[in-house]
């Protein structure tokens, strides 16, 4: 979260990427978790090629490093000045950029601003040619609240922004893909393994010609592990029961449905 001055307006690197998108803050912290919750609806919305979205958090650091061959970049965070809650900053990065303290500094106080004073100094004629800065003003903090409405108002205003300013120049946006395997098994990237089944099982039902994939927090909940495959990191679940034996082998495109927290994947590969 940042404190800035009341003035309302409207890996370890991006390897080369066009946009690189950050969303800082505290998902624990009610308003706070603006930043990382909207990186996750743009990951649902699909994310086109050149794009990449980073989940900051509060750890400042990393986005110094992250921003190396990014042409832009976007930082989207809570703030509180004192206004009206779900109010809209809209700052250039050298506006905010602020160096850290010489003494008492540690990766925890680190933010986002100390990482673009850094970027700079880390990254010299590589640094991005454009950082914006998105803040929203928030309305409550308390740990475990949910978004406030004005703030979730405010964070689709924001993602409406993003998409049409940032994203839509680099053409339409990617969607996951799968695998269904001939002996039955679902195969999915590290990537989709990592953000949706941290907890390395699932429950696979099928649904109105969908397979809905739901992750569970562990194998000691039951479901289905998903195992290693390959060296990369590659996961494969096995779903041939779930599908009573007819397992379409093929790629698929998938898509994460936050509402219901499945991922669902068309059976049909025309879908």
């Amino acid at each position: 979260m940042t404190r800035l001055h009341r003035e309302p307006a409207e890996g370890m690197e991006a390897s080369g990427c066009r946009v690189l998108i950050v969303g800082c803050g505290n998902l624990l912290r009610g308003d706070d978790g603006v930043g990382p919750i909207l990186i996750r609806h743009l990951w649902e919305r699909g994310i086109p090629d050149g794009a990449q979205i980073v989940d900051g958090g509060t750890a400042g650091m990393d986005i110094g490093f992250r921003m190396r061959g990014a042409r832009k970049v976007v930082i989207v965070d809570a703030s509180r000045t004192g206004a009206q809650p779900g109010t809209i900053y809209r700052v250039p990065g050298p506006a905010v950029e602020q160096l850290p303290p010489l003494e008492g500094m540690n990766t925890h106080s680190f933010r986002w601003d100390h990482a673009l004073a850094f970027a700079h100094w880390l990254l010299k004629d590589e640094y991005p040619e454009d950082v914006t800065v998105f803040l929203i003003e928030a309305e409550r903090v308390d740990p475990g609240a949910e978004l406030s409405p004005a703030v979730r108002r405010s964070m689709e205003r924001v993602i409406e922004i993003i998409e049409e300013e940032f994203l839509a120049e680099l053409g339409p946006p990617g969607r996951p893909t799968v695998e269904f395997t001939a002996d039955g098994y679902l195969r999915m990237g590290p990537d989709l393994a990592a953000r949706h089944f941290p907890g390395g099982s699932a429950v696979a039902v099928r649904r109105a010609g969908e397979l809905w994939l739901y992750p569970l927090r562990g194998p000691q909940a039951g479901g289905l592990p998903l195992k290693q495959r390959t060296p990369a990191g590659d996961r494969s679940v096995l779903v041939r029961e779930a599908l009573d034996d007819r397992v379409p082998v093929g790629t698929r495109t998938a898509v994460w449905d936050g509402l219901h927290g499945a991922l669902r994947i068309p059976l049909d590969a025309g879908a």
